[in-house]
């Protein structure tokens, strides 16, 4: 049984989709507005319809008031006040009379009060009529002033209902009495009801309506822009001969025209900047291959110069030793550039194999080690650790490894330059450290650039071409892997190489920290070797 989703994960996706839909807050805004504005119209509406409701049904209980005060008014006058029970007689013929006659008002009781002494006689058709008038209207009647006031009335058997109620007094000389409407307003409750389930589904119909043009509306606004998304991700993929479709002369076809034309001058850009690549690329290529004939007939001349130096003058002699030197120079110079050319080309092949780094390391070391000497640097390698076996093309992670220790001794000011090997299940990795000059802010992003150099006044004591770095990185990518660097001012440099160790693999973290860490036990690398 699959699990249910948890609350927040359901809260996470649900803001996810909110901050990516567009169309979607288009739509829920438009639809919140839209019910808060039929919320305050509705209850607006609903106010006066029911203060107007009240207003004609006061308007026309008053009038019917009148009118009964009037008539038990000539009734009262008729009686005789030395029979008691003659006015009470009239009383309850009046109140019955009163009822019988209906009214503009609708349904309504009728109760009269009879003051007798220091009490008060009420004349209704049921004594819960009576005691359901507020003592309050009772006052307001009693200072003779007619008066209303809305009240739950009881009608008996457990039935109450909120009713109008208008009082006033019965002018008379025989005695005080008071006159009484009591007009339920049950089907004005009812009336009301009605009227309100139909605002509130008329509303709630209105809110989706608006919604749905607004979802409408926001889609045919939001469809160019998705359109403009897809087509700006072929183009970013390579598909440049894509455009958007153009519909109408409005302002969302102006934005698709826009950006075709924008897309067109891209594709006129690109294609001039490839065909430009290419013809560098091939002239680099041509002119490296067309090179590598007469700087053969030049290296021959100059090894049998150099092999007779000794017979020589001391000039000539050094300068055979110093064309030597350059000729030397300008072969590794000619051959970074033909690797860097297939780079450029797309023509590197990795040819992958698993590789124990640390003998490759070690290789490196015992190769180079002639050049730390002439420096006066001493290569040390990190002692201890198992072996580190990844699936690398050798000769390729030889030459970064190579190329880092050289810039290394050539920038270690005759310091030690320090070795590292780690690796983990996933991953290898290699760093290189030097305490000479450093790299200044900046600089360790652009020390993998072609012929870039931290210090141009530095002499090329090595006789480096300028392009180590820049192959060494281009290798590391073929790999998958990464080359960083770091470094500050007069505390050195540290490079670091990361591979995968299954060749395919993605990297996601390196066994070794880019920031150098203390120094730990070593041996050096004759050593090792």
């Amino acid at each position: 049984m699959r699990d249910l989703p948890s609350p927040s994960s359901i809260a996470m996706a649900l803001r996810r989709r909110w901050r990516r839909s567009l169309q979607q807050r288009v739509t829920v805004t438009t639809v919140l507005l839209c019910g808060v504005v039929v919320v305050v119209i509705g209850l607006i509406l609903l106010t006066q319809i029911r203060d107007q409701i009240l207003e004609v049904k006061r308007t026309a209980a008053i009038a019917q008031t009148v009118n009964g005060l009037r008539y038990a008014e000539s009734q009262l006058a008729a009686v005789d006040a030395i029979n008691g029970g003659d006015v009470r007689t009239t009383l309850d013929r009046t109140r019955l009379q009163l009822t019988e006659r209906g009214g503009p008002a609708g349904r309504f009781d009728v109760v009269m009060f009879a003051s007798v002494g220091a009490d008060s006689v009420p004349i209704a058709r049921l004594n819960s009529l009576a005691s359901s008038v507020p003592p309050a209207l009772r006052a307001a009647v009693q200072g003779g002033v007619q008066s209303y006031q809305l009240a739950t009335v009881d009608l008996g058997e457990g039935v109450s209902v909120t009713a109008l109620l208008v009082g006033s007094p019965i002018p008379s000389s025989i005695g005080d009495f008071e006159l009484y409407y009591l007009f339920p307003l049950d089907q004005e409750q009812t009336s009301l009801e009605l009227i309100q389930g139909t605002v509130v589904l008329s509303g709630l119909a209105l809110v989706l309506l608006v919604g749905a043009i607004g979802a409408a509306v926001a889609r045919r606004v939001v469809r160019p822009v998705r359109d403009a998304a897809r087509t700006a991700e072929r183009l970013a993929s390579g598909r440049l001969e894509d455009r958007m479709r153009v519909r109408g002369e409005d302002d969302l076809a102006v934005l698709a025209t826009s950006f075709n034309d924008m897309a067109e001058s891209l594709q006129l850009q690109i294609r001039q900047l490839e065909q430009l690549s290419r013809l560098q690329q091939r002239f680099t290529s041509d002119v490296s291959h067309e090179l590598r004939t007469p700087l053969t007939t030049v290296r021959m001349a100059a090894d049998l110069l150099f092999a007779a130096r000794e017979d020589f003058a001391p000039a000539v002699a050094r300068s055979t030793e110093l064309l030597q030197a350059e000729v030397n120079r300008f072969e590794a110079l000619l051959n970074d550039l033909l690797e860097i050319s297939r780079y450029d080309a797309g023509a590197a092949v990795l040819e992958a194999e698993p590789t124990d780094l640390r003998a490759l390391v070690d290789r490196v070391c015992a190769a180079t080690h002639p050049v730390a000497a002439r420096q006066g640097s001493e290569l040390v390698v990190a002692a201890g650790g198992p072996a580190v076996v990844a699936e690398v093309d050798p000769r390729r992670v030889e030459r970064i490894v190579r190329n880092l220790i050289v810039n290394a001794v050539e920038h270690g000011e005759g310091l030690p330059v320090e070795i590292v090997v780690a690796g983990d299940e996933h991953a290898a990795a290699i760093t290189v450290r030097d305490h000479g000059i450093g790299l200044k802010s900046g600089e360790a992003a652009q020390v993998f650039s072609r012929f870039w150099r931290a210090d141009p006044s530095r002499s090329k004591g090595l006789g480096g071409t300028g392009l180590g770095l820049s192959i060494s990185l281009e290798d590391a990518h073929l790999h998958g892997g990464w080359l960083q660097a770091w470094g500050e001012p007069r505390r050195g440099a540290q490079f670091r190489l990361t591979l995968p160790i299954l060749s395919g693999d993605e990297l996601t973290h390196s066994p070794l920290p880019l920031l150098p860490e203390p120094r730990r036990p070593a041996r050096t690398a004759s050593e090792r070797v």
